[in-house]
């Protein structure tokens, strides 16, 4: 998304991201023949692999409210002047090796363990990992999710698989970023100094740590990468796939033929802080591009509660469609400013940052007709990764609610443990990275689309959800995929 997080979410994860697979979903297979086409790729891909990914990608399917078919075979052909991936049109015949199973370790085959060597972070009995994520700050608990799934995945691998790595069970140390980049650095010097590898982290002042984690050789597979700093760093992954000034083309091409009036009187605010001032300038050049037309755009500080003369402003310029850019409180308060100055637009975009109970408690009935797209398994559904994760959430931290931050950091998790297992005995910080770097297709056992995870491009398959009844509820039935474009 860049898909791009959210700054606390600041970040607005619009980004990021995002549609599902499970259920009566496409099957990752699929929804990955559309991915391969952008990345010129098949199988798991190469790293550092981005043929044919830097200018526009045009590819549209049909309306995705009335598709039932491979989302996957009608972008096939996505991205210009890069030829479609082997079995594309199949529905997904050249698949990546990446997904997993739901067993701990995914089903991989364990290496040698012959060689396998004590170094920072493990000893004899344990391979402790680190986890530094925003906690506190001016949106509490805004990433305790990530941190949570990872010490459910801790959990769930420790108790279900008695060899552990090489004989190592896994030991987690958390620290807290605070929504701070300085606090960041801190944690991640002190993952450096302690742990074999991050895993899991989520943060909306991510560029703080980048550095310190490429310096020390870190192997750092977080829950999404946020800031460029933290993508420019050759040993950070996100595992909800980003690109250094791109994004994806379905978001808006969905509304331009279905709501193409709206579109060319829209209006984009974002929250002035982190990585989503970052990403709005993103979001709002590649929005150009794709034909959208601003009439209005407007950074709010983090500091503002009055959001009724942004509201008024919109009404004054006949804006139709709303996009926001913010954490989920900051999208509850617009939609109350929204509701309070009459004002309803035919279209009002969130990104997947309000798919959690929060955003529906505070924002109430102001909430209905939100619109927000996914890229993984809707959280109510079932679908055997997500309902590991669940249960095991369940476990480790009673009455936490499951989240999407939550569901990519289970699935970073699950990389980091797979990759490992994989390695054996030539298990390092440096043969770790290199695993991951050649990881492309990601789906963490089939409960996220496929994810470049080491091309670090964005996804390309979407699906919309909206709030309905009070309820988050799903808007379109299937993915529709497209390429994505560069901001530059």
């Amino acid at each position: 998304m860049r898909s791009k997080l959210v700054g606390a979410c600041l970040v607005g994860l619009a980004m990021l991201v995002p549609t599902a697979c499970g259920g009566s979903e496409v099957s990752p297979k699929e929804a990955l023949a559309a991915n391969q086409a952008i990345l010129g790729t098949s199988g798991a891909g190469t790293a550092g692999d981005s043929t044919g990914t830097t200018g526009d990608t045009t590819a549209t399917t049909g309306d995705p409210a009335t598709t039932t078919g491979d989302p996957g075979a009608g972008a096939t052909g996505a991205a210009a002047g890069t030829a479609a991936a082997p079995g594309a049109a199949a529905g997904g015949a050249g698949a990546a090796k990446g997904g997993g199973g739901t067993a701990a370790g995914g089903g991989v085959k364990a290496g040698s363990c012959a060689g396998f060597k004590n170094q920072t972070g493990i000893t004899d009995s344990t391979i402790t990992i680190g986890n530094s994520s925003d906690i506190s700050g001016p949106v509490p608990g805004l990433f305790t999710a990530a941190q949570q799934a990872t010490k459910a995945y801790v959990a769930f691998f420790n108790a279900t698989n008695p060899t552990g790595i090489c004989g190592r069970k896994l030991q987690l140390q958390t620290y807290d970023s605070r929504t701070d980049a300085g606090a960041d650095q801190q944690g991640y010097q002190k993952i450096c100094e302690g742990s074999f590898a991050a895993v899991g982290s989520m943060s909306a002042f991510d560029s703080g740590g980048a550095a310190t984690a490429q310096g020390c050789g870190l192997p750092d597979i977080r829950t999404a990468a946020v800031t460029l700093a933290r993508n420019d760093c050759t040993t950070c992954f996100g595992v909800q796939a980003t690109g250094k000034g791109q994004y994806q083309n379905e978001v808006y091409d969905y509304w331009i033929r279905t709501q193409k009036a709206a579109t060319q009187k829209a209006a984009y605010l974002y929250l002035n802080a982190g990585a989503a001032a970052e990403n709005a300038k993103t979001q709002i050049a590649v929005g150009t591009k794709r034909g959208m037309n601003w009439v209005y755009t407007a950074p709010i500080d983090v500091a503002e509660f009055n959001y009724g003369p942004y509201v008024q402003q919109m009404k004054s310029k006949g804006v139709q469609f709303v996009q926001f850019l913010g954490a989920y409180q900051q999208s509850a308060r617009l939609a109350q400013a929204m509701q309070s100055g009459g004002f309803k637009p035919t279209v009002l975009m969130y990104d997947p940052s309000i798919y959690e109970p929060g955003f529906l408690k505070q924002a109430g009935s102001a909430a209905e007709g939100a619109k927000f797209f996914v890229n993984f398994t809707p959280l109510n559904e079932s679908q055997p990764e997500l309902d590991l994760y669940k249960k095991w959430l369940g476990q480790t931290s009673p009455g936490a609610q499951p989240t999407f931050f939550g569901l990519f950091a289970w699935s970073a998790s699950k990389l980091f443990v797979e990759k490992s297992l994989a390695l054996g005995g030539q298990l390092t910080r440096s043969s770790l990275s290199a695993a991951v770097r050649n990881t492309n297709g990601w789906t963490g056992g089939g409960m996220h689309a496929p994810m470049s995870v080491g091309a670090k491009h964005p996804p390309v398959c979407v699906r919309w959800m909206q709030v309905q009844g009070g309820q988050f509820a799903s808007f379109t039935p299937k993915y529709t995929c497209g390429g994505y474009t560069s901001a530059g």
